[in-house]
């Protein structure tokens, strides 16, 4: 998605820049921002980024804001509360599964 890029500079007139293409690719932008898309899927939304700048600054957006939130927003969870967490997962190893 950089400018350097060998087909950054195709026609424009060949790229769908409906509000279709657009709806699509930002409805599928978390989970291309997670990797969890097909290549096939990834391809098409890294095109439709590369060709579309609305599109494109709201991956950014959304990218940075992914990143500022699980920098700064964890809890570090007390090793008592993991402890007995732990210890109720065993006691329920433990115990018969009905099928």
């Amino acid at each position: 998605m950089t400018d350097d890029a060998p087909n950054a500079a195709h026609d424009h007139d060949e790229h769908d820049h409906s509000s279709t293409a657009c709806e699509e690719a930002l409805k599928e932008l978390y989970v291309y921002i997670d990797g969890e898309l097909t290549e096939e899927k990834r391809t098409m939304i890294a095109g439709h980024l590369d060709d579309c700048n609305p599109c494109l600054e709201a991956f950014d957006f959304e990218a940075e804001l992914r990143m500022v939130i699980s920098k700064r927003c964890h809890d570090d969870v007390p090793e008592s509360l993991k402890l007995k967490i732990a210890h109720q997962l065993e006691l329920q190893d433990d115990q018969p599964h009905d099928v």
